[in-house]
């Protein structure tokens, strides 16, 4: 229990820096997300303190792209003209030298969408953020793992932890798996080293929510923007998580289903002060 006080003591702080720091600069995310999530993940990145822009045409990235501070690339409802604009936006904003942050939809329902979620990964983004089922199939690319069940996890996050490190070990990304733990890690062979950090943030009723996931991982995308150092990418990927869990902790107190919920956790994460974040924060590892 000691321990446990002392790393809340520890991360605190730095949570609460990453999100002054996302408010502070207001960083600029292009999306390029399903057709489902773009509204809540408009709104989440807007009520955080970032400006999102959900531009996924060919033709605006030379002129649009150069600006962004990051890209949130979101496969959920994929295909052939999408996929080209996403291989297309990732490969110049890694020209740019801009994070970029994938998040595998129903990676395992299939071939097509698992074959675009392996080429996507070929183009290194600087996280990848899924539930378990997704990351599981990733990591097992080739192998028969049964039914996924569409959008939704199959597998609760702690089964996907070896599955996590050995994605973030083949990938070279900082892997976040979101669940009622979430798990994010790293491996040695990148700049952030040999990680993994549990959040025990959030509440179960976000599952009742379409898009919530497709918001956090823009939300990743938003504070890996902000740190603007990349060694600073895990803990940016570790503070988006829990902080996004405090204001589902936190709408939760006033929600009376998912609808309410879904208001109250975008003014929440607009309110969220640092007393409110160091009273609810729960890191471990």
């Amino acid at each position: 229990m000691e321990t446990n006080k002392e790393e809340q003591l520890e991360w605190g702080p730095t949570v609460w820096s990453h999100l002054t720091a996302l408010r502070d600069r207001s960083p600029l995310i292009q999306c390029i997300t399903n057709f489902v999530s773009m509204d809540l993940v408009a709104n989440t990145l807007l009520s955080a303190g970032a400006s999102p822009a959900m531009i996924h045409s060919l033709q605006e990235f030379s002129d649009f792209t150069p600006h962004i501070h990051a890209l949130y690339v979101n496969v959920g409802t994929l295909s052939p003209d999408w996929l080209s604009s996403m291989k297309a936006a990732a490969l110049l904003a890694n020209e740019l030298r801009k994070p970029w942050v994938l998040d595998p939809v129903a990676a395992g329902s299939s071939q097509f969408r698992l074959n675009a979620c392996l080429e996507l990964l070929l183009l290194k983004p600087t996280v990848i953020r899924g539930n378990a089922s997704e990351i599981i199939a990733l990591s097992q690319a080739g192998i028969d793992m049964g039914p996924t069940k569409g959008v939704d996890s199959s597998h609760e996050s702690m089964d996907a932890v070896e599955a996590a490190k050995f994605l973030a070990e083949k990938s070279g990304s900082i892997v976040a798996v979101s669940g009622a733990v979430d798990i994010i890690c790293s491996s040695k062979s990148i700049i952030h080293g040999d990680r993994l950090v549990f959040v025990h943030n959030g509440v179960p009723m976000l599952q009742k929510i379409t898009a919530t996931g497709c918001a956090v991982t823009a939300l990743i995308a938003a504070f890996v923007a902000a740190a603007a150092d990349p060694l600073h990418a895990f803990d940016a990927t570790v503070s988006a998580l829990s902080v996004f869990g405090i204001a589902g902790e936190m709408g939760m107190e006033l929600a009376k289903g998912p609808a309410s919920l879904r208001m109250h956790l975008i003014d929440s994460l607009y309110g969220l002060d640092q007393p409110a974040l160091l009273s609810h924060i729960n890191i471990t590892g």
